[in-house]
């Protein structure tokens, strides 16, 4: 079978070329920065603190790595995010899917008006100084459970995997279910779920992503440095600029005691930033069919 090809026009040519070039400025923004920390990540103390990393490490070392796991509060903090991130997310997960099953059904009486006051609290919020008294009222405060309760649904998400239900999940197939004397509860756990597989890996990412990150409620709710998430942490260290040099052992004898504040902070982007990296690319292929399915209007 013979193939033609299309001849491009100079404008077309033009418009790939100027397309080309925008593209490559995006990616050389993004990337710098990424490339940037890494190199300072692994440089000695003088050459980040006297300005000599640009681009590729300079003077290769590994004290900061050193530093950051010789830090006593970032192996708690480190711990202390994962077990938010898990349980949080598997949280959110169950949640999600909860609400937005009986939301995706036809035959669900008053599901408009439920759906209204989803989405009404996503335009209007007590505010902090009640969601916090709210917190304090539950005795949440100074515990695990004031990471994981507050925002355990996300309605924008709720909404997405509701359109996914939808759109989805033929109502046949529910029909076919009852008949042979399925529950709604077996109907999700043996059917929907195994069906669902690209929206809720990508809503498992989302809010993954968001505990992984969150800081601002581990800074109001919790006093205990022993529950910090290693993000409240990194905020101390790059933010207020608070390292206690008592808590590094031997490392601060390798180096000055700025030298080494300033590697710190780097190496500590890295080890915050892996996790995900590591995680994202088994759910990648889940993102374009999750995302284009449960983003069309329902």
């Amino acid at each position: 079978m013979e193939h033609t090809t299309i001849k491009e026009t100079k404008s077309d040519q033009l418009f790939t070329f100027i397309n080309y070039t925008i593209l490559s400025l995006f990616l050389i923004t993004i990337l710098y920065p990424l490339i940037y920390v890494v190199s300072a990540s692994i440089s000695s103390s003088e050459a980040v603190i006297s300005g000599k990393v640009w681009l590729w490490p300079v003077n290769p070392s590994l004290d900061g790595y050193s530093a950051v796991f010789k830090h006593k509060l970032i192996w708690s903090g480190f711990m202390n995010s994962i077990y938010y991130t898990v349980a949080g997310t598997l949280i959110n997960v169950v949640m999600t899917i909860l609400a937005a099953y009986p939301l995706s059904r036809k035959d669900f009486y008053g599901k408009n008006v439920f759906m209204f006051l989803f989405v009404f609290t996503m335009m209007f919020s007590g505010g902090l100084i009640p969601t916090y008294m709210l917190v304090k009222d539950l005795g949440l405060l100074n515990t695990t459970w004031s990471m994981l309760l507050p925002g355990a649904l996300g309605v924008w998400n709720m909404i997405i995997t509701r359109t996914y239900f939808q759109t989805t999940i033929p109502d046949e197939l529910l029909e076919a279910s009852q008949l042979d004397g399925c529950t709604d509860f077996q109907f999700i756990w043996k059917i929907v779920l195994p069906l669902s597989g690209p929206i809720i890996a990508v809503i498992a990412l989302f809010y993954a992503v968001g505990h992984w990150n969150s800081y601002f409620n581990a800074l109001i709710y919790l006093k205990k440095q022993s529950l910090y998430p290693l993000q409240l942490v990194l905020r101390d260290i790059l933010v207020q600029n608070d390292v206690d040099m008592n808590m590094l052992v031997d490392v601060a004898e390798q180096a000055k005691r700025e030298g080494l504040r300033e590697l710190l902070k780097y190496s500590l982007i890295v080890v915050a930033t892996v996790p995900l990296l590591v995680v994202y690319p088994f759910v990648q292929k889940y993102f374009v069919k999750g995302i284009m399915i449960g983003s069309l209007k329902g």
